[in-house]
Protein backbone atom coordinates (compact mmCIF):
# COMPACT_ATOMS: atom_id res chain seq x y z
CA UNK A 1 0.00 0.00 0.00
CA UNK A 2 1.55 3.07 -1.08
CA UNK A 3 2.47 5.87 1.98
CA UNK A 4 -0.80 8.43 1.42
CA UNK A 5 -2.95 5.37 1.82
CA UNK A 6 -1.51 4.09 4.92
CA UNK A 7 -2.15 7.12 6.50
CA UNK A 8 -5.49 6.91 8.55
CA UNK A 9 -8.30 7.22 5.91
CA UNK A 10 -10.31 10.30 6.57
CA UNK A 11 -14.36 9.04 7.80
CA UNK A 12 -16.44 8.42 4.71
CA UNK A 13 -18.29 11.59 4.06
CA UNK A 14 -17.05 14.07 6.24
CA UNK A 15 -15.05 17.11 5.62
CA UNK A 16 -12.19 15.63 3.78
CA UNK A 17 -14.71 14.13 1.73
CA UNK A 18 -16.82 16.88 0.30
CA UNK A 19 -13.62 18.50 -0.14
CA UNK A 20 -12.39 16.17 -2.44
CA UNK A 21 -15.57 16.47 -4.12
CA UNK A 22 -15.27 20.16 -4.46
CA UNK A 23 -11.52 19.70 -6.07
CA UNK A 24 -12.17 16.87 -7.80
CA UNK A 25 -15.61 18.48 -9.68
CA UNK A 26 -12.94 21.49 -10.14
CA UNK A 27 -10.63 18.73 -12.05
CA UNK A 28 -13.78 17.67 -13.82
CA UNK A 29 -14.72 21.31 -15.32
CA UNK A 30 -11.16 22.29 -16.21
CA UNK A 31 -11.31 19.37 -17.99
CA UNK A 32 -14.24 20.55 -19.95
CA UNK A 33 -12.92 24.04 -20.44
CA UNK A 34 -9.89 22.93 -22.04
CA UNK A 35 -11.50 20.65 -24.38
CA UNK A 36 -14.58 23.27 -24.85
CA UNK A 37 -13.13 26.70 -25.41
CA UNK A 38 -12.18 25.79 -28.96
CA UNK A 39 -16.31 25.72 -29.83
CA UNK A 40 -16.40 29.66 -29.19
CA UNK A 41 -12.88 30.42 -31.14
CA UNK A 42 -14.06 28.24 -34.24
CA UNK A 43 -14.83 31.30 -36.62
CA UNK A 44 -11.82 33.39 -35.83
CA UNK A 45 -9.86 30.23 -36.32
CA UNK A 46 -11.51 28.69 -39.28
CA UNK A 47 -10.68 32.67 -40.88
CA UNK A 48 -7.38 32.65 -39.93
CA UNK A 49 -6.03 29.15 -40.36
CA UNK A 50 -8.45 28.31 -43.40
CA UNK A 51 -9.67 25.14 -42.20
CA UNK A 52 -13.15 23.56 -43.41
CA UNK A 53 -16.33 22.94 -40.93
CA UNK A 54 -15.27 18.69 -41.08
CA UNK A 55 -11.75 19.94 -40.40
CA UNK A 56 -12.84 21.90 -37.37
CA UNK A 57 -14.91 18.98 -36.52
CA UNK A 58 -12.05 16.70 -36.08
CA UNK A 59 -9.97 19.37 -34.57
CA UNK A 60 -12.29 19.44 -31.84
CA UNK A 61 -13.18 16.08 -31.52
CA UNK A 62 -11.30 13.22 -33.44
CA UNK A 63 -7.71 14.46 -32.93
CA UNK A 64 -8.29 15.26 -29.07
CA UNK A 65 -10.30 12.06 -28.92
CA UNK A 66 -7.89 9.91 -30.15
CA UNK A 67 -4.96 10.25 -27.53
CA UNK A 68 -7.59 10.79 -24.78
CA UNK A 69 -9.26 7.62 -25.33
CA UNK A 70 -5.82 5.77 -25.90
CA UNK A 71 -4.13 6.80 -22.35
CA UNK A 72 -7.74 6.76 -20.49
CA UNK A 73 -6.85 3.05 -20.21
CA UNK A 74 -3.22 2.94 -19.05
CA UNK A 75 -3.98 5.89 -16.65
CA UNK A 76 -7.02 4.31 -15.43
CA UNK A 77 -5.07 1.50 -15.23
CA UNK A 78 -2.43 3.35 -13.01
CA UNK A 79 -5.40 4.80 -11.24
CA UNK A 80 -6.60 1.24 -9.70
CA UNK A 81 -2.44 1.21 -8.08
CA UNK A 82 -1.25 4.60 -7.55
CA UNK A 83 -1.90 7.79 -5.32
CA UNK A 84 -4.91 9.27 -7.29
CA UNK A 85 -4.41 12.93 -5.73
CA UNK A 86 -1.40 12.85 -6.98
CA UNK A 87 -1.83 11.16 -10.48
CA UNK A 88 -4.75 13.97 -10.69
CA UNK A 89 -2.21 16.90 -10.02
CA UNK A 90 -0.02 15.73 -12.33
CA UNK A 91 -2.43 15.40 -14.81
CA UNK A 92 -3.77 18.63 -14.88
CA UNK A 93 -0.92 20.39 -14.23
CA UNK A 94 -0.06 18.73 -17.73
CA UNK A 95 -3.33 19.45 -20.13
CA UNK A 96 -2.67 23.09 -18.52
CA UNK A 97 0.20 22.78 -20.11
CA UNK A 98 -0.52 21.70 -23.27
CA UNK A 99 -3.85 24.39 -23.67
CA UNK A 100 -1.57 26.89 -23.27
CA UNK A 101 0.56 25.73 -26.72
CA UNK A 102 -2.28 26.67 -28.65
CA UNK A 103 -1.86 30.23 -27.67
CA UNK A 104 1.36 29.99 -29.60
CA UNK A 105 -0.52 27.99 -32.91
CA UNK A 106 -0.17 29.42 -36.22
CA UNK A 107 -1.48 26.59 -37.99
CA UNK A 108 -3.75 23.28 -37.94
CA UNK A 109 -0.60 20.89 -36.98
CA UNK A 110 0.39 23.16 -34.13
CA UNK A 111 -3.48 23.12 -33.22
CA UNK A 112 -3.51 19.36 -33.19
CA UNK A 113 -0.68 19.05 -31.02
CA UNK A 114 -2.42 20.73 -28.60
CA UNK A 115 -5.42 19.46 -28.43
CA UNK A 116 -3.63 15.61 -28.24
CA UNK A 117 -2.04 16.86 -25.56
CA UNK A 118 -4.94 18.06 -23.94
CA UNK A 119 -6.41 14.64 -24.63
CA UNK A 120 -3.40 12.69 -22.65
CA UNK A 121 -3.45 15.01 -19.96
CA UNK A 122 -7.42 14.73 -18.97
CA UNK A 123 -7.29 11.00 -19.99
CA UNK A 124 -7.30 10.69 -15.77
CA UNK A 125 -9.56 12.24 -14.95
CA UNK A 126 -12.93 10.92 -15.10
CA UNK A 127 -10.78 7.02 -13.72
CA UNK A 128 -9.19 8.57 -10.60
CA UNK A 129 -11.62 11.23 -10.08
CA UNK A 130 -14.18 8.74 -9.66
CA UNK A 131 -12.51 5.83 -8.25
CA UNK A 132 -11.21 8.29 -5.41
CA UNK A 133 -14.79 9.61 -4.28
CA UNK A 134 -16.40 6.30 -4.50
CA UNK A 135 -13.89 5.58 -1.64
CA UNK A 136 -14.81 9.37 0.24
CA UNK A 137 -18.35 8.59 0.29
CA UNK A 138 -21.07 5.92 1.17
CA UNK A 139 -22.50 3.85 -1.30
CA UNK A 140 -25.71 5.13 -1.30
CA UNK A 141 -24.30 8.79 -1.91
CA UNK A 142 -22.90 8.00 -5.32
CA UNK A 143 -25.78 9.26 -6.68
CA UNK A 144 -24.64 12.62 -5.86
CA UNK A 145 -20.93 11.62 -6.20
CA UNK A 146 -22.37 11.62 -10.44
CA UNK A 147 -24.50 14.49 -10.20
CA UNK A 148 -21.60 16.81 -8.52
CA UNK A 149 -19.40 15.58 -11.94
CA UNK A 150 -22.24 15.84 -14.05
CA UNK A 151 -22.79 19.43 -12.45
CA UNK A 152 -18.73 20.10 -13.30
CA UNK A 153 -18.93 19.05 -16.99
CA UNK A 154 -21.73 22.07 -17.13
CA UNK A 155 -19.72 24.38 -15.44
CA UNK A 156 -16.84 23.73 -17.71
CA UNK A 157 -19.19 23.86 -20.80
CA UNK A 158 -20.73 27.08 -19.97
CA UNK A 159 -17.12 28.68 -18.76
CA UNK A 160 -15.26 27.84 -21.67
CA UNK A 161 -17.87 29.88 -23.99
CA UNK A 162 -18.20 32.98 -21.23
CA UNK A 163 -13.92 32.64 -20.77
CA UNK A 164 -13.26 32.26 -24.28
CA UNK A 165 -15.58 34.52 -25.80
CA UNK A 166 -15.19 37.30 -23.52
CA UNK A 167 -11.12 37.12 -23.57
CA UNK A 168 -11.07 36.86 -27.32
CA UNK A 169 -13.31 40.13 -28.10
CA UNK A 170 -11.69 42.36 -25.25
CA UNK A 171 -8.51 41.42 -26.63
CA UNK A 172 -9.28 42.04 -29.83
CA UNK A 173 -10.97 45.00 -29.03
CA UNK A 174 -8.43 46.48 -27.21
CA UNK A 175 -5.43 46.13 -29.16
CA UNK A 176 -6.27 45.90 -33.40
CA UNK A 177 -4.52 44.07 -36.16
CA UNK A 178 -1.21 44.05 -36.03
CA UNK A 179 -0.99 45.83 -32.73
CA UNK A 180 -0.83 43.27 -30.27
CA UNK A 181 1.56 41.92 -27.77
CA UNK A 182 3.84 39.75 -29.73
CA UNK A 183 1.33 39.33 -32.30
CA UNK A 184 -1.11 37.13 -30.42
CA UNK A 185 -4.86 37.47 -31.24
CA UNK A 186 -7.88 36.85 -29.60
CA UNK A 187 -8.55 33.37 -29.75
CA UNK A 188 -5.00 32.61 -28.88
CA UNK A 189 -5.13 35.17 -25.96
CA UNK A 190 -8.13 33.09 -24.68
CA UNK A 191 -6.27 29.52 -24.99
CA UNK A 192 -3.35 31.12 -22.65
CA UNK A 193 -6.27 32.28 -20.46
CA UNK A 194 -7.40 28.75 -20.19
CA UNK A 195 -4.65 27.40 -18.81
CA UNK A 196 -4.25 29.45 -15.78
CA UNK A 197 -6.69 28.10 -13.21
CA UNK A 198 -4.98 24.22 -13.55
CA UNK A 199 -2.23 25.52 -12.23
CA UNK A 200 -3.77 26.45 -8.70
CA UNK A 201 -5.80 23.02 -8.85
CA UNK A 202 -3.53 21.27 -9.52
CA UNK A 203 -1.37 22.31 -6.60
CA UNK A 204 -4.25 21.82 -4.11
CA UNK A 205 -5.12 18.35 -5.46
CA UNK A 206 -1.73 17.19 -5.10
CA UNK A 207 -2.23 18.22 -1.31
CA UNK A 208 -5.52 16.42 -0.33
CA UNK A 209 -5.18 12.94 1.51
CA UNK A 210 -5.83 9.81 -0.13
CA UNK A 211 -9.02 7.59 0.82
CA UNK A 212 -8.61 3.65 1.62
CA UNK A 213 -9.72 1.74 -1.55
CA UNK A 214 -12.91 -0.13 -0.89
CA UNK A 215 -13.96 0.95 2.83
CA UNK A 216 -17.27 2.23 1.40
CA UNK A 217 -18.00 -1.15 0.05
CA UNK A 218 -16.70 -2.90 3.18
CA UNK A 219 -14.04 -4.63 1.39
CA UNK A 220 -10.04 -5.09 2.07
CA UNK A 221 -8.18 -2.53 -0.02
CA UNK A 222 -6.51 -4.45 -2.90
CA UNK A 223 -2.71 -3.84 -3.02
CA UNK A 224 -0.45 -3.20 -6.02
CA UNK A 225 3.03 -3.17 -5.45
CA UNK A 226 3.91 -2.09 -8.91
CA UNK A 227 1.12 0.26 -10.53
CA UNK A 228 3.27 1.59 -12.99
CA UNK A 229 4.66 -1.13 -14.73
CA UNK A 230 0.93 -2.44 -14.84
CA UNK A 231 0.30 0.52 -16.49
CA UNK A 232 2.92 0.76 -19.07
CA UNK A 233 2.01 -3.10 -20.15
CA UNK A 234 -1.59 -1.77 -20.47
CA UNK A 235 -0.10 0.82 -22.65
CA UNK A 236 2.14 -1.53 -24.58
CA UNK A 237 -1.00 -4.09 -25.05
CA UNK A 238 -3.24 -1.74 -27.00
CA UNK A 239 -0.35 0.14 -29.81
CA UNK A 240 0.35 -1.79 -32.48
CA UNK A 241 3.53 -3.95 -32.77
CA UNK A 242 4.02 -4.24 -29.19
CA UNK A 243 0.19 -5.49 -28.70
CA UNK A 244 1.41 -9.02 -30.78
CA UNK A 245 4.74 -8.69 -28.20
CA UNK A 246 2.26 -8.75 -25.25
CA UNK A 247 0.25 -11.48 -26.94
CA UNK A 248 3.24 -13.82 -27.53
CA UNK A 249 4.42 -12.81 -23.88
CA UNK A 250 1.21 -13.71 -22.35
CA UNK A 251 1.46 -17.27 -24.69
CA UNK A 252 -2.30 -16.11 -25.76
CA UNK A 253 -2.25 -18.99 -28.76
CA UNK A 254 -2.45 -19.09 -32.50
CA UNK A 255 -6.95 -18.14 -32.52
CA UNK A 256 -5.87 -15.09 -30.38
CA UNK A 257 -3.42 -13.88 -32.86
CA UNK A 258 -5.72 -14.65 -35.94
CA UNK A 259 -8.42 -12.68 -34.38
CA UNK A 260 -6.48 -9.75 -34.02
CA UNK A 261 -5.34 -10.10 -37.37
CA UNK A 262 -8.89 -10.28 -38.78
CA UNK A 263 -10.31 -7.64 -36.26
CA UNK A 264 -7.20 -5.42 -38.07
CA UNK A 265 -7.76 -6.15 -41.63
CA UNK A 266 -11.49 -5.58 -41.29
CA UNK A 267 -10.72 -2.33 -38.95
CA UNK A 268 -8.53 -1.06 -42.27
CA UNK A 269 -11.16 -1.68 -45.16
CA UNK A 270 -13.96 -0.90 -43.03
CA UNK A 271 -12.33 2.73 -42.60
CA UNK A 272 -11.01 2.36 -46.00
CA UNK A 273 -14.39 2.29 -47.13
CA UNK A 274 -15.80 5.14 -45.40
CA UNK A 275 -12.88 7.28 -46.44
CA UNK A 276 -13.65 6.75 -50.04
CA UNK A 277 -17.59 7.38 -48.96
CA UNK A 278 -17.33 10.67 -47.07
CA UNK A 279 -14.72 11.77 -49.88
CA UNK A 280 -17.08 11.45 -52.54
CA UNK A 281 -19.63 13.76 -50.88
CA UNK A 282 -16.89 16.23 -50.11
CA UNK A 283 -14.97 16.34 -53.43
CA UNK A 284 -14.02 19.75 -53.38
CA UNK A 285 -12.78 19.66 -49.60
CA UNK A 286 -9.57 21.82 -48.89
CA UNK A 287 -6.56 19.54 -47.84
CA UNK A 288 -4.89 19.83 -44.62
CA UNK A 289 -1.25 21.02 -44.26
CA UNK A 290 0.68 18.96 -42.11
CA UNK A 291 4.56 18.81 -42.14
CA UNK A 292 4.25 20.24 -45.68
CA UNK A 293 2.05 17.10 -46.52
CA UNK A 294 -1.60 18.20 -48.04
CA UNK A 295 -4.10 15.10 -46.26
CA UNK A 296 -7.76 14.99 -46.94
CA UNK A 297 -9.48 15.56 -44.15
CA UNK A 298 -11.63 12.75 -44.68
CA UNK A 299 -8.56 10.03 -44.57
CA UNK A 300 -7.35 11.65 -41.59
CA UNK A 301 -10.69 11.34 -39.50
CA UNK A 302 -11.36 7.73 -40.37
CA UNK A 303 -7.29 6.82 -39.87
CA UNK A 304 -7.60 8.14 -36.43
CA UNK A 305 -11.05 6.69 -35.96
CA UNK A 306 -9.28 3.26 -37.04
CA UNK A 307 -6.76 3.53 -35.10
CA UNK A 308 -9.31 4.07 -31.91
CA UNK A 309 -10.86 0.67 -32.83
CA UNK A 310 -8.06 -1.04 -33.16
CA UNK A 311 -6.62 0.07 -30.01
CA UNK A 312 -10.16 -1.15 -28.41
CA UNK A 313 -9.51 -4.62 -29.78
CA UNK A 314 -6.17 -5.00 -28.52
CA UNK A 315 -7.24 -3.94 -25.14
CA UNK A 316 -10.25 -6.27 -24.72
CA UNK A 317 -7.73 -9.19 -25.67
CA UNK A 318 -5.29 -8.18 -23.31
CA UNK A 319 -7.84 -7.69 -20.82
CA UNK A 320 -9.34 -11.15 -21.07
CA UNK A 321 -5.73 -12.50 -20.79
CA UNK A 322 -4.41 -10.87 -17.77
CA UNK A 323 -7.63 -9.95 -15.58
CA UNK A 324 -10.38 -12.41 -16.35
CA UNK A 325 -12.50 -11.25 -13.39
CA UNK A 326 -12.88 -7.39 -14.57
CA UNK A 327 -13.33 -9.06 -18.34
CA UNK A 328 -16.11 -10.77 -16.90
CA UNK A 329 -17.88 -8.12 -15.21
CA UNK A 330 -17.55 -5.47 -17.86
CA UNK A 331 -17.35 -7.71 -20.96
CA UNK A 332 -20.04 -10.18 -20.00
CA UNK A 333 -22.58 -8.32 -18.06
CA UNK A 334 -25.31 -6.67 -20.98
CA UNK A 335 -26.36 -4.77 -18.43
CA UNK A 336 -22.94 -2.64 -18.11
CA UNK A 337 -23.19 -3.05 -22.20
CA UNK A 338 -25.81 -1.32 -22.73
CA UNK A 339 -25.03 1.56 -19.96
CA UNK A 340 -22.06 1.81 -22.48
CA UNK A 341 -23.92 1.69 -25.97
CA UNK A 342 -26.79 4.32 -24.17
CA UNK A 343 -23.42 6.82 -23.16
CA UNK A 344 -21.66 6.09 -26.17
CA UNK A 345 -24.09 7.17 -28.71
CA UNK A 346 -25.91 9.98 -26.47
CA UNK A 347 -22.06 11.53 -26.20
CA UNK A 348 -22.47 11.33 -30.03
CA UNK A 349 -25.07 13.64 -30.09
CA UNK A 350 -23.92 15.83 -26.78
CA UNK A 351 -20.81 16.80 -28.52
CA UNK A 352 -22.37 17.59 -32.21
CA UNK A 353 -24.46 19.79 -30.16
CA UNK A 354 -22.07 21.57 -27.58
CA UNK A 355 -19.61 21.52 -30.39
CA UNK A 356 -21.50 23.54 -33.15
CA UNK A 357 -24.06 25.50 -31.20
CA UNK A 358 -21.62 28.96 -30.04
CA UNK A 359 -20.93 28.97 -34.14
CA UNK A 360 -24.09 28.47 -34.80
CA UNK A 361 -25.52 31.41 -32.82
CA UNK A 362 -22.83 33.59 -34.32
CA UNK A 363 -23.54 33.01 -38.21
CA UNK A 364 -27.21 32.36 -37.36
CA UNK A 365 -28.06 35.04 -35.23
CA UNK A 366 -25.42 37.63 -36.22
CA UNK A 367 -24.33 37.26 -32.26
CA UNK A 368 -20.53 38.10 -31.53
CA UNK A 369 -18.66 35.68 -29.04
CA UNK A 370 -18.94 37.53 -26.32
CA UNK A 371 -22.94 37.25 -26.10
CA UNK A 372 -22.81 33.72 -27.13
CA UNK A 373 -20.18 33.62 -24.22
CA UNK A 374 -22.12 35.32 -21.97
CA UNK A 375 -25.69 34.28 -22.80
CA UNK A 376 -25.06 30.80 -23.99
CA UNK A 377 -22.61 29.90 -21.72
CA UNK A 378 -23.94 31.08 -18.65
CA UNK A 379 -27.63 29.56 -19.53
CA UNK A 380 -25.65 26.35 -20.09
CA UNK A 381 -23.58 26.32 -16.60
CA UNK A 382 -26.39 27.03 -14.80
CA UNK A 383 -28.93 24.52 -16.27
CA UNK A 384 -26.17 22.36 -16.31
CA UNK A 385 -25.12 22.19 -12.45
CA UNK A 386 -28.75 22.72 -11.92
CA UNK A 387 -30.28 19.29 -13.57
CA UNK A 388 -27.50 17.20 -11.92
CA UNK A 389 -28.26 18.19 -8.34
CA UNK A 390 -32.07 17.39 -8.91
CA UNK A 391 -31.18 14.36 -10.58
CA UNK A 392 -28.59 12.73 -8.50
CA UNK A 393 -30.73 12.66 -5.50
CA UNK A 394 -33.69 11.57 -7.35
CA UNK A 395 -32.02 8.63 -8.49
CA UNK A 396 -30.52 7.75 -5.59
CA UNK A 397 -34.13 8.07 -4.28
CA UNK A 398 -35.96 5.71 -6.89
CA UNK A 399 -32.95 2.79 -7.17
CA UNK A 400 -33.98 2.37 -3.39
CA UNK A 401 -37.34 1.83 -4.27
CA UNK A 402 -37.41 0.33 -7.82
CA UNK A 403 -35.35 -2.17 -9.46
CA UNK A 404 -32.70 -0.53 -12.01
CA UNK A 405 -34.75 2.92 -10.25
CA UNK A 406 -31.57 5.05 -11.73
CA UNK A 407 -32.27 4.64 -15.45
CA UNK A 408 -35.48 5.31 -15.32
CA UNK A 409 -34.05 9.08 -14.63
CA UNK A 410 -31.86 8.82 -17.73
CA UNK A 411 -34.93 7.26 -19.65
CA UNK A 412 -37.17 10.04 -19.14
CA UNK A 413 -34.59 12.38 -20.47
CA UNK A 414 -33.20 10.90 -23.37
CA UNK A 415 -36.89 10.16 -24.43
CA UNK A 416 -38.29 13.69 -24.33
CA UNK A 417 -34.84 15.86 -24.96
CA UNK A 418 -34.86 15.54 -28.89
CA UNK A 419 -38.49 17.25 -29.01
CA UNK A 420 -37.57 20.13 -27.21
CA UNK A 421 -34.20 19.99 -29.43
CA UNK A 422 -36.06 20.46 -32.81
CA UNK A 423 -37.80 23.59 -31.62
CA UNK A 424 -34.99 24.96 -30.12
CA UNK A 425 -33.01 25.03 -33.79
CA UNK A 426 -35.94 26.28 -35.27
CA UNK A 427 -36.44 29.10 -33.50
CA UNK A 428 -36.85 31.95 -35.72
CA UNK A 429 -35.20 34.76 -33.35
CA UNK A 430 -32.33 34.67 -30.39
CA UNK A 431 -35.25 34.99 -27.86
CA UNK A 432 -37.02 31.75 -28.98
CA UNK A 433 -33.85 29.91 -28.95
CA UNK A 434 -32.90 30.75 -25.53
CA UNK A 435 -36.47 30.05 -24.21
CA UNK A 436 -36.38 26.33 -25.68
CA UNK A 437 -32.81 26.17 -25.11
CA UNK A 438 -33.26 26.32 -21.32
CA UNK A 439 -36.05 23.69 -21.24
CA UNK A 440 -33.63 21.43 -23.89
CA UNK A 441 -31.22 21.67 -21.20
CA UNK A 442 -33.06 21.03 -18.44
CA UNK A 443 -34.15 17.72 -19.59
CA UNK A 444 -30.47 16.70 -21.36
CA UNK A 445 -28.82 16.96 -18.12
CA UNK A 446 -30.71 14.75 -16.10
CA UNK A 447 -29.42 11.51 -17.95
CA UNK A 448 -25.28 11.41 -16.63
CA UNK A 449 -25.40 11.12 -12.89
CA UNK A 450 -27.48 7.61 -13.34
CA UNK A 451 -25.12 6.31 -16.04
CA UNK A 452 -22.09 7.33 -13.88
CA UNK A 453 -23.75 5.57 -10.62
CA UNK A 454 -24.62 2.43 -12.48
CA UNK A 455 -21.07 1.95 -14.06
CA UNK A 456 -19.69 2.24 -10.26
CA UNK A 457 -22.25 -0.08 -9.15
CA UNK A 458 -21.53 -3.14 -11.62
CA UNK A 459 -17.76 -3.81 -10.78
CA UNK A 460 -15.49 -4.16 -7.62
CA UNK A 461 -13.88 -1.23 -6.28
CA UNK A 462 -10.51 -2.13 -7.65
CA UNK A 463 -12.02 -2.23 -11.15
CA UNK A 464 -13.43 0.80 -11.16
CA UNK A 465 -10.48 2.77 -12.63
CA UNK A 466 -10.59 0.47 -15.57
CA UNK A 467 -14.63 0.41 -15.91
CA UNK A 468 -14.33 4.01 -16.24
CA UNK A 469 -11.06 3.96 -18.78
CA UNK A 470 -13.86 1.45 -21.05
CA UNK A 471 -16.38 4.07 -20.54
CA UNK A 472 -14.14 7.24 -21.82
CA UNK A 473 -12.94 4.66 -24.45
CA UNK A 474 -16.09 3.62 -26.56
CA UNK A 475 -17.60 6.66 -25.54
CA UNK A 476 -14.89 9.14 -26.96
CA UNK A 477 -14.12 7.03 -30.13
CA UNK A 478 -17.71 6.35 -30.85
CA UNK A 479 -19.12 10.02 -29.30
CA UNK A 480 -16.32 12.94 -29.52
CA UNK A 481 -14.72 11.24 -32.45
CA UNK A 482 -18.12 10.81 -34.63
CA UNK A 483 -20.34 13.54 -33.20
CA UNK A 484 -18.58 16.73 -34.11
CA UNK A 485 -17.05 15.62 -37.81
CA UNK A 486 -20.66 14.52 -38.27
CA UNK A 487 -22.18 18.15 -37.83
CA UNK A 488 -19.34 19.63 -39.68
CA UNK A 489 -19.87 17.35 -42.55
CA UNK A 490 -23.58 18.08 -42.55
CA UNK A 491 -22.63 21.56 -42.63
CA UNK A 492 -20.57 21.57 -45.49
CA UNK A 493 -22.86 19.21 -47.56
CA UNK A 494 -26.28 21.53 -46.75
CA UNK A 495 -24.38 25.07 -47.70
CA UNK A 496 -23.60 25.51 -44.16
CA UNK A 497 -26.99 25.22 -42.40
CA UNK A 498 -25.69 24.18 -39.10
CA UNK A 499 -29.36 23.87 -37.31
CA UNK A 500 -30.10 21.11 -39.67
CA UNK A 501 -26.69 19.65 -39.66
CA UNK A 502 -26.87 19.58 -35.36
CA UNK A 503 -30.31 18.78 -35.81
CA UNK A 504 -29.56 15.25 -38.03
CA UNK A 505 -27.22 13.62 -34.67
CA UNK A 506 -30.77 12.95 -33.04
CA UNK A 507 -31.75 10.27 -35.79
CA UNK A 508 -29.84 8.28 -32.94
CA UNK A 509 -32.54 9.24 -30.37
CA UNK A 510 -35.21 6.21 -31.32
CA UNK A 511 -32.13 3.72 -30.97
CA UNK A 512 -30.92 5.34 -27.43
CA UNK A 513 -34.08 4.61 -26.21
CA UNK A 514 -34.46 0.98 -26.85
CA UNK A 515 -31.14 0.49 -25.29
CA UNK A 516 -31.78 2.49 -22.08
CA UNK A 517 -35.09 0.33 -21.97
CA UNK A 518 -33.32 -3.24 -22.32
CA UNK A 519 -30.53 -1.98 -19.28
CA UNK A 520 -33.21 -1.34 -16.70
CA UNK A 521 -34.83 -4.85 -17.58
CA UNK A 522 -31.18 -6.57 -16.95
CA UNK A 523 -29.67 -4.50 -14.43
CA UNK A 524 -31.12 -6.04 -10.87
CA UNK A 525 -29.84 -9.24 -12.64
CA UNK A 526 -26.32 -8.22 -13.12
CA UNK A 527 -25.60 -6.42 -10.20
CA UNK A 528 -27.21 -9.04 -7.99
CA UNK A 529 -24.93 -12.15 -9.40
CA UNK A 530 -22.03 -9.53 -9.53
CA UNK A 531 -19.93 -11.02 -6.52
CA UNK A 532 -21.02 -14.42 -7.49
CA UNK A 533 -19.68 -13.94 -11.10
CA UNK A 534 -16.36 -12.55 -10.05
CA UNK A 535 -15.73 -15.27 -7.66
CA UNK A 536 -16.35 -17.57 -10.28
CA UNK A 537 -14.00 -15.78 -12.45
CA UNK A 538 -11.16 -16.24 -10.13
CA UNK A 539 -11.58 -12.95 -7.66
CA UNK A 540 -10.82 -13.10 -4.04
CA UNK A 541 -14.02 -11.09 -2.93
Amino acid sequence: MSGAEAKSPPPLGGRAAWYALTLVSLVQAMSMVDRQILAILVPRIKADLHIADAEMGLLYGTVFALFYAIFSLPLGRLADGWIRTRLLSISILGWSAMTALAGFANSFATLAVSRLGVGIGEASAQPAGMSLLSDSFPKEKRGIIGAAMSAAIALGLGGALVLGGFTADWWDRTWPAGQAPFGFKGWQAAFLAASIPGIVIGILIGRMPEPRRGAADGLTPHEDPHPFAASWRTLAAILPVTCWLNLARLRAGAGAIALNAAGLIAIVLAMYGVTLWTGSLRPNAPPLMIGGMAISGNALQWSIAGFGCYVLLNWLQSLRLTDRPAFVLILRSPAALLVLAVASLQTVINYGVMGWTPAYLIKHFHQSPTQVGLMFGTISAAIGILGPVIAGPVADWTHKRVPGGRLYVTLGSLALSPFFALATYRAEDIGGFYLWFSLFSILLTLWLPSIYATLMDLVLPRMRGVMMSFYILVMTILGLGVGPFWVGMASDLNGGDLGSAILSVFWLAPAIVVLTALAIWRLPRDEAAMLDRAREAGEAV
